[in-house]
């Protein structure tokens, strides 16, 4: 029976070991190797501080900068210690209550007529919470809105957004979209230099 344990426990700490500590290091070390930024938290900097991460959405709420979609993460949104969506499905009344009530915000905040359509992604959360990427027609949108609060022409705001674009990865995967925060921290610069 002893050497049933002690054959246990010796897999036991070989086990941890080998998981616990050799792997997650050589996993770390390839990953700052190869993707250093990322691995590092895709951190962006202004003035060699970190103001947020490029992969973390965070809340605009300032008329004067692209807002990026609602989210269900924390009590005021965009918390990453609280990522996760708000679990309320298509046929729930609070989600659509919830919908109607925010493409009402984007339509009034946006100068939009009632009749015209709001992007999804302007009304509904993402899984995490924490998507930091709108579609480039949720941008686009919000063109004039930015453009007139900022006293800036308009076609240079669509132009700015229209850099901003990221199109499929590899050309074929997932949608074009556009990170806000990458986007609303050009429009500071381009701000500052006008």
């Amino acid at each position: 029976m002893i050497k049933f344990v002690n054959r246990a426990f010796l897999l036991l700490l070989l086990m941890t070991l080998l998981t616990g500590i050799f792997y997650p290091l050589a996993v770390t070390g390839m990953a700052k190797a190869l993707f250093s930024r990322q691995a590092s938290g895709s951190l962006v900097f202004l003035d060699g501080k970190p103001i947020g991460s490029a992969l973390i959405g965070q809340d605009f709420t300032d008329p004067k900068y692209f807002h990026g979609r609602p989210s269900a993460a924390g009590a005021n949104g965009c918390d990453a210690t609280a990522s996760g969506g708000s679990n309320l499905g298509p046929a729930s009344r609070t989600f659509l209550q919830n919908v109607a009530r925010q493409a009402d915000a984007v339509r009034d905040e946006n100068y939009l007529r009632q009749k015209d359509s709001v992007p999804a992604d302007l009304v509904t959360a993402s899984a995490s919470g924490l998507d930091p990427h709108i579609s480039p027609e949720a941008a686009l949108i919000q063109v004039h809105r930015v453009a007139q609060v900022r006293q800036l022409p308009e076609q240079e705001v669509r132009q700015l957004v229209e850099q901003h674009i990221i199109g499929p990865q590899l050309g074929m995967l997932g949608e074009s979209r556009v990170n806000v925060l990458l986007l609303n921290l050009d429009l500071d610069k381009k701000e500052m230099i006008k």
